[in-house]
């Protein structure tokens, strides 16, 4: 990440230069790209969830009382179609109406990269509806990692972001040709997979991806990179629109589509704004998880019989209220033991609002550590 100095002081240098968001006709155009992403996921939302259902690309809300109803997934291509149209606006408006060509091959590289995590993601979503109560369901959770592999080219190619680091007890360190080429893979395809981890309760993905992306976007808002912070809030706006049918109870799900592209978008906007330890510190909910999961394996070894809890309660009362009794392999039943603690009964909206709370902490954590200039 660049120095960043007395953060104050280079935030009004910064806004005296570039003023990142213009002014008055400036800023009204800048904000038509958010209006857009919001406006598309919202209005194309509705269309998308009929057809879903009238192809039965459905699935089961686990997390209802019984008998579970049938929802419509993945929501998450229309997020994509959203944020991707806001990008493209932005586009048009820096090449026609700025006359700003700077930085395009890199936002085009970001949109192959999000784009193609989000259609390996849809791939995931029809084919576990193909395979669905089969064995070969298991081989395709594996397999599918594989297919992430690609996603990466793009940026690794456009060879985005610094090459030297911070490293501790090392100092700034030159990772030459192995940054595109290790690093920034490593980075998008860890991001995506892990983002991907943790899901299942209806808000929770698109809830974590706002809190996210907005850190991202006011850490590359106050160095200066404008056109960062118009990416994220393009795919923010839209997962906003987003959460109005995602929402407890929610009338479609995101699919493994919307995981996979806003994971990616994660990673891209971290290199691309070189923000990367900020997103280090936001991602510490999927890096427990992963830790979480490997742990899990280790204990399989010994209990053959041993099944991964799955994300949702264990057990759904009537009312549709929440416990979880199972074995914690994962950090999403953090936010059923904290929303406990101030609730006799748990439902899935305080779940969820415990969860990204913890985000939320972890953001101003963030946010702290990098004005004092820590990250």
């Amino acid at each position: 990440m660049r120095h960043h100095g007395n953060i104050i002081k280079e935030w009004r240098k910064i806004k005296r230069r570039e003023n990142p968001f213009g002014g008055g006709s400036m800023e009204l155009i800048l904000f038509s790209c958010f209006a857009l992403a919001f406006l598309l996921t919202l209005v194309i939302m509705p269309g998308w969830r009929r057809k879903m259902h009238e192809i039965g690309l459905v699935g089961r809300d686990m997390g209802r009382p019984d008998p579970k109803p049938a929802v419509a997934e993945p929501g998450g291509v229309v997020v994509m179609i959203g944020a991707v149209f806001g990008i493209l606006l932005y586009i048009s408006i820096k090449t026609f109406y700025l006359l700003d060509p700077v930085m395009l091959v890199e936002i085009f590289a970001m949109l192959v990269t999000v784009l193609l995590a989000g259609f390996v993601g849809f791939i995931d979503d029809v084919i576990k509806v193909l395979l669905r109560r089969r064995a070969a369901a298991e081989k395709w959770r594996h397999l599918k990692v594989m297919f992430t592999l690609p996603i990466a080219i793009p940026l690794a190619v456009v060879n985005a972001g610094h090459s030297v680091m911070s490293v501790p007890f090392l100092g700034f360190v030159d990772f030459g040709i192995l940054f595109p080429l290790v690093i920034v893979p490593i980075g998008i395809i860890g991001a995506t997979n892990g983002f991907n981890m943790m899901s299942g309760h209806n808000g929770l993905e698109a809830g974590m991806g706002v809190v996210i992306l907005t850190t991202l976007a006011f850490v590359a808002w106050m160095s200066g990179s404008s056109w960062v912070t118009v990416m994220s809030l393009c795919m923010v706006f839209s997962l906003l629109a987003f959460l109005w049918y995602n929402k407890p109870p929610a009338s479609i799900f995101p699919g493994d589509s919307l995981t996979y592209a806003v994971g990616a978008s994660i990673a891209c906007i971290a290199i691309l704004g070189n923000m990367e330890r900020v997103a280090l510190i936001l991602f510490i909910p999927y890096l427990f998880d992963a830790f979480m999961f490997v742990k899990f394996k280790i204990d399989k070894m010994h209990d053959p019989d041993l099944v991964l809890p799955e994300a949702f309660a264990t057990l759904v009362h009537p009312d549709g209220s929440l416990e979880y009794t199972d074995r914690i392999y994962g950090f999403e039943p953090f936010g059923y033991l904290i929303a406990k603690r101030f609730k006799e009964k748990v439902y899935e909206r305080d779940w969820v609002l415990s969860i990204i709370g913890v985000e939320v902490i972890l953001a101003l954590f963030a946010l702290g550590l990098w004005f004092m200039q820590v990250i």
